[in-house]
């Protein structure tokens, strides 16, 4: 099945028999034995829930995984992640991090004996300097959240056989669509469904994806005895979202190149971060391991009075936080998603008073243009 199908018909398993088009919401946390010692397959919610298994099975086949794990968010997803490891193991990450990700591992994982090195992980000679006996992970974000740094997965993923760790991606900004980390090497997959997965800013989800099925074992147990699982409503709303994930994915790159083009001409904007452009430094790594270029795009204006109105002035532009939704969302970055970053280390990433980021939605590019270029103008 091609992809576009599989968003629509990625399980065709039936829970009911009254041919509803729509996978029924099973709104139910526990379910009745038909025996003593006998099972329907769903005993209680948080073990496994119909509504929600038809989204894991879905979101597992378009990563080309064995399994999916769907989480209450993104970032429950990765705290359970992390739950494989033991005090005193080491795991090698994104120095360009998500703000949240960088935030539990350094005030939670860290209290929990666990210990990161940050690096630009595009540069595998500086991974491979870090490894160490302890090492048991490396974590990548790529893109990256907000410098849009790539990352050669299968370089690293080689890296990390040599020695004998796993290699978990983050593939958050460009979707199952444009990138399968599995196959390019890695052991696990992060996304924040909340964003382009449900594509409607309208519920929050996270999952992990993998392909081995003792991995999988180890992360179903920790699944559920933590607990943080999807509701059947959020599972039933992150269905309807990914059937129209290709056609939105690819509406909404199309809309990002146009304006990442049109921000690199406008005489207020001093740097376009957008993987499809040509003069991206690591543009030849993503023709290489990806089928598109996502819709994320980070500029610095040339002054933080700019940044600032043009925050203030946006109309059909919302200011706010999250991303991959069907309306066009900006950006704050040093006071939205990485405020919990001490100021030199998000200033030493090119994450200043002047950077904004901004996922570009579905509306009229020409209307999208048109918004930005009353914001950016001078009184």
């Amino acid at each position: 099945m091609e992809f576009d199908t599989l968003c629509i018909h990625g399980n065709d398993t039936r829970y009911d028999s009254s041919g509803a088009i729509s996978v029924p919401i099973f709104q139910s946390a526990t379910f009745a034995h038909p025996g003593v010692g006998l099972s329907t397959g769903y005993d209680y919610s948080r073990l496994q829930n119909p509504t929600r298994e038809h989204l894991e099975k879905t979101v597992a086949r378009l990563e080309n995984g064995i399994d999916a794990m769907a989480f209450s968010t993104g970032m429950a997803a990765i705290s359970a992640l992390m739950e494989i490891f033991h005090p005193g193991d080491h795991i090698i990450a994104s120095d360009d991090l998500y703000g949240g990700s960088h935030r539990l591992f350094s005030h939670i994982s860290g209290k929990n004996g666990l210990s990161f090195d940050y690096v630009d992980i595009s540069d595998t000679a500086k991974v491979a300097s870090l490894i160490r006996a302890e090492t048991k992970a490396v974590f990548v974000e790529t893109p990256t959240n907000p410098m849009m740094n790539v990352t050669d997965i299968a370089a690293v993923s080689e890296l990390c056989r040599k020695n004998s760790l796993l290699l978990i991606v983050d593939n958050t900004f460009l979707t199952p669509y444009f990138q399968n980390p599995l196959d390019l090497g890695a052991d696990v997959v992060v996304h924040s469904g909340t964003k382009y997965l449900g594509g409607h800013n309208d519920t929050l989800a996270g999952f992990l994806v993998v392909s081995d099925a003792a991995l999988s074992e180890r992360l179903r147990f920790i699944y559920k005895t933590t607990g943080a699982c999807l509701s059947p409503f959020d599972s039933w709303l992150m269905i309807r979202g990914i059937k129209t994930l290709a056609v939105r994915m690819e509406r909404q790159q199309e809309n990002a190149a146009r304006i990442a083009r049109w921000l690199c001409a406008h005489k207020k904007i001093r740097k376009v971060y957008y993987v499809g452009l040509p003069s991206h430094p690591q543009y030849e790594i993503s023709k290489k391991q990806t089928t598109g270029f996502g819709a994320m795009i980070s500029f610095e204006t040339d002054s933080e009075k700019t940044a600032l109105e043009l925050l203030e002035r946006v109309k059909l532009i919302r200011y706010a936080e999250s991303l991959g939704g069907v309306e066009s969302l900006i950006t704050y970055p040093m006071l939205q998603t990485h405020a919990d970053i001490p100021k030199e280390e998000r200033e030493a990433k090119g994450i200043n008073e002047r950077l904004l980021r901004l996922s570009v939605g579905l509306e009229s590019t020409a209307d999208l243009i048109a918004d930005l270029d009353q914001a950016l103008e001078t009184d």
